[in-house]
C-alpha cells in the first residue's frame, strides 16, 4: 500500500512538472477568443500572416525602400524611428512588420534565423519592393540582419544592425573573450540565457516560474545605462496612447522563441560570411554603443576586426537605446544610405 502511494504522489509530480513546463497555446488573432486584426497582413506560401505597417514617402516615388526588423519585444509600430522629415529628404519608404508569433502575425513554431530571412524575402515580393532592398534591424532585429546577409544576399540592396544582440555560444569567439562578457550581465540574466541555450524546452517555466528571478528584460528591469534612463523617460512621457500589446497571441511564440533561438545553436556563424556585396554595390553597417549593458562591446569589436567589409560605428557614452538620442535616427539614415559620416 505505501508503495502505491509512493508511485501514485510520484507519477502525479511527474504530470505536474511536465504541465508546468508546457506553455499554453497561442491566441491566434482573428480566430475564435483571439485577438482581432487591424492591420494589413500578407499571407506566406506556407499559409501564415505576416501584419505590416507603412512609413514614409509612397514606395512607387521612393528612392530607397526599406524593411525594419523589431527587437525583443518590440512590433511594426517601431518603425516610426524613421521619422516624417528625414523621409521626405531622402526618400525614403520603410515598411516594419510584426515577426512571427508578435503583434498580429501569426506564430511559426518552425521559426529559424533562415525562415525568417525568407519571410522577409516574400514580404519584400508580395509588396513589389523591386529586386533589391535594404534591410535595418535594431536590437534583436539585428540577429535577424545576419540571417539576411546569410540566406538572401543577392536580394539586398544595403544592411544596417543597429545595437545587434550578440549569442555568446558563436563558434568564431575566443572562449576566454565571450566569457568575460557573458559575466558581465546580471546573474539572472546568466542563468535565463543558460536555460534557453542548453534546455530551450525549459524556457517557458523559467521566465514564467516564481522560485528563481527570470531574465531582467522580461521583468522590465534591464541593464540600462544612464544615457539609457534619460531616453526611456522621454519616450514613456511622450506616448500619447497605451503601447501595442505585442505579446497578445502568448509569450512564448514571441519573447520566449526569440531567446530560444537568439541564443541557440544557429546553422551559421555571422563572422564566417563573405563580402555579400561587390564593386560598391551596397554596405552594411554596425552601431554599437560603448555604454550598451544589454550588448557587449568587446563582442562587437571582436566581429567587426573579422568582417573587414563592415562599416563599424562605436558610439561614445551610448547605451542599448541611443538610436532614439537626438539626431542620432537622422545621423543613421544619412550614414548608410548616403555615406555620410
Amino acid at each position: 500500500m505505501f508503495k502505491t502511494i509512493i508511485v501514485v504522489l510520484l507519477i502525479g509530480f511527474l504530470a505536474w512538472a511536465f504541465q508546468t513546463t508546457r506553455p499554453p497555446p497561442p491566441r491566434i488573432c482573428g480566430t475564435p477568443g483571439g485577438p482581432a486584426i487591424s492591420s494589413p497582413r500578407i499571407k506566406l506560401r506556407d499559409g501564415r500572416h505576416l501584419a505590416y505597417k507603412e512609413h514614409g514617402v509612397p514606395k512607387e516615388t521612393a528612392k530607397y525602400k526599406l524593411i525594419f526588423i523589431h527587437g525583443f519585444g518590440g512590433g511594426k509600430k517601431d518603425g516610426s524611428i524613421l521619422t516624417l522629415e528625414i523621409a521626405e529628404e531622402l526618400g525614403i519608404y520603410l515598411v516594419s512588420f510584426d515577426r512571427p508569433g508578435y503583434g498580429e502575425s501569426d506564430p511559426d513554431p518552425k521559426r529559424t534565423m533562415k525562415s525568417t530571412a525568407l519571410d522577409i524575402e516574400e514580404l519584400a515580393d508580395q509588396l513589389g519592393l523591386g529586386s533589391r532592398f535594404y534591410v535595418i534591424g535594431f536590437s534583436m532585429g539585428g540577429q535577424v540582419v545576419w540571417g539576411c546577409l546569410k540566406y538572401i544576399p543577392q536580394r539586398l540592396a544595403g544592411a544596417a544592425l543597429i545595437a545587434p544582440v550578440v549569442n555568446y555560444w558563436l563558434p568564431g569567439f575566443p572562449a576566454n573573450l565571450s566569457k568575460e562578457a557573458y559575466y558581465e550581465q546580471f546573474p539572472q540574466d546568466q542563468w535565463a540565457l543558460r536555460v534557453a541555450h542548453y534546455t530551450p524546452w525549459l524556457t517557458y517555466w523559467w521566465n514564467t516560474q516564481k522560485w528563481f528571478p527570470a531574465s531582467s528584460v522580461i521583468a522590465e528591469k534591464p541593464k540600462f545605462s544612464r544615457q539609457d534612463v534619460k531616453i526611456m523617460t522621454k519616450l514613456r512621457a511622450g506616448r500619447e496612447k497605451p503601447k501595442e500589446d505585442v505579446k497578445q497571441q502568448g509569450e512564448f511564440e514571441s519573447i520566449h522563441r526569440d531567446m530560444m533561438i537568439g541564443f541557440g545553436s544557429w546553422e551559421f556563424d555571422p563572422m564566417d560570411l563573405e563580402k555579400p556585396f561587390r564593386d560598391n554595390e551596397g554596405s552594411v553597417h554596425l552601431w554599437q554603443g560603448d555604454e550598451d549593458g544589454l550588448v557587449p562591446v568587446t563582442l562587437q569589436r571582436y566581429i567587426a576586426g573579422r568582417l573587414p567589409w563592415i562599416h563599424y560605428h562605436e558610439i561614445p557614452e551610448a547605451g542599448h537605446m541611443f538610436s532614439y538620442a537626438d539626431g542620432m535616427k537622422e545621423a543613421i539614415f544619412k550614414t548608410f544610405l548616403l555615406g555620410e559620416k
